[in-house]
């Protein structure tokens, strides 16, 4: 009595085997046709790339169209952790030290400006920027009285400008922002820089 149920129980087997088999086909084929497009769609999409780049460098000599933005600076793409540094710290990197990256800061933002140091290491012609704050200077054109982040007394357009270097230097295609200056508070009853190109009143005539 139990082998032809043993019997039976083989030819359900065989045949539940036999069902599976066409599906389980069906489904390799739909996955090999499925990855055959998008092996295809990432080929046609490199090609694509490729004949962006290679276009813009042949007509423009640049590799994006003549793009020279903050887009080309992978410090914009993997922005590195942001430090805050006093006064003092910020001092150590004024391009003295080749060895040292070079700081510069506006408005409290402290930028990375090392591939720039043929212009901001020691001798160069905006050394004067490099290690602190100098603000005030970048308007005012006064490289030896205004080299400080008191911006006491400027006009509208002049804090203006000073937001548009900050701007310069956010979006530039070599520098980028490394953090924040903890500036000294200003004294509000200290006398405000004066203008390096105020007219100096003559000397009284010695009698």
């Amino acid at each position: 009595m139990e082998k032809p149920k043993q019997r039976k129980q083989h030819k359900v087997t065989e045949a539940s085997t036999g069902n599976q088999s066409p599906a389980s086909g069906k489904v390799k084929a739909a996955t090999k046709h499925q990855t055959s497009k998008s092996l295809a769609f990432l080929q046609g999409l490199l090609v694509c790339v490729a004949f962006f780049f290679l276009s813009s460098y042949l007509i423009t000599d640049t590799w994006l169209w003549g793009y020279n933005g903050k887009y080309v600076n992978w410090h914009h793409w993997f922005p590195r952790t942001q430090i805050v540094l006093t006064q003092k710290e910020l001092a150590q990197f004024d391009g003295t030290d080749q060895k040292k990256p070079i700081y510069i800061a506006v408005k409290g933002e402290v930028f990375d400006v090392s591939r720039g140091s043929a212009y901001y290491a020691k001798g160069g012609a905006y050394g004067f920027f490099s290690g602190k704050d100098a603000s005030r200077a970048y308007t005012t054109g006064c490289f030896q009285t205004h080299l400080t982040h008191d911006l006491r007394g400027l006009s509208p357009q002049q804090l203006e400008e000073v937001d548009a270097w900050a701007d310069f230097y956010r979006n530039h295609p070599k520098y980028f922002k490394i953090g924040t200056v903890i500036l000294d508070p200003i004294d509000p009853n200290s006398p405000i820089p004066v203008d390096c190109k105020q007219p100096v009143a003559p000397k009284p005539a010695s009698s």
